[in-house]
């Protein structure tokens, strides 16, 4: 009877949530111990009642009229992972080119910066890969001008383009200019030139 009251009280909690929340066992601890609730979120999963994403970490799947269930995507997972862990994450490598239109690739594993735990989550053909980084690499603040510093490492100083350096200029344009100005001083200085001249535009 008791397993029952769990499973019930967890899918409340669940059905409440809009399509494409993520839960975590930590989101249902005030219901049951970590082993109980452990088991009462395979048994969702078992019923069709919950999607398991990976492990330990659930979804409500999202229902798109057209293609049916749609799984939360790896960014969103990344998110709600940092949010649990009141972590502070930026996206590096392919990830920010990615963002910013300097690249259509779509990265296999898709890496973060973090001051949380290192960690890998498995999400069966891709991967969300944590890397600990110390506090100034995690001290900007613009989301655009974050992305610009990831991104233009992630290119190189000697293999950047004309064509590139114009894309991340009009992508600065959006950044608010006190952001852009707090995050100049934690870029390498080649990078804090064309950021300069974002300023000046």
């Amino acid at each position: 009877m008791m397993v029952k009251s769990i499973d019930d009280k967890v899918l409340v909690k669940i059905k409440k949530a809009k399509g494409g929340a993520l839960f975590f066992i930590e989101d249902f601890l005030q219901f049951g111990s970590s082993k109980a609730i452990g088991k009462a979120l395979e048994r969702l999963v078992k019923n069709d009642k919950l999607e398991r994403i990976a492990r330990g970490i659930y979804a409500r799947l999202q229902n798109d009229p057209i293609i049916g269930p749609v799984r939360p995507s790896s960014e969103a997972i990344a998110q709600a992972i940092a949010k649990r862990d009141k972590a502070r994450i930026i996206p590096t490598g392919t990830l920010a080119l990615n963002a910013l239109g300097l690249s259509n690739q779509v990265p296999m594993n898709i890496i973060y910066l973090t001051d949380g735990s290192a960690s890998k989550i498995d999400l069966g053909k891709r991967k969300i890969v944590f890397k600990k980084t110390s506090p100034k690499n995690l001290a900007t603040i613009g989301e655009i001008s974050t992305l610009v510093i990831q991104a233009l490492k992630e290119i190189g100083k000697d293999n950047i383009t004309d064509d590139e350096v114009q894309i991340v200029l009009d992508q600065l344009k959006k950044e608010e200019k006190y952001r852009l100005e707090h995050d100049i001083r934690f870029a390498p200085e080649w990078i804090r030139i064309i950021m300069r001249r974002a300023l000046n535009q």
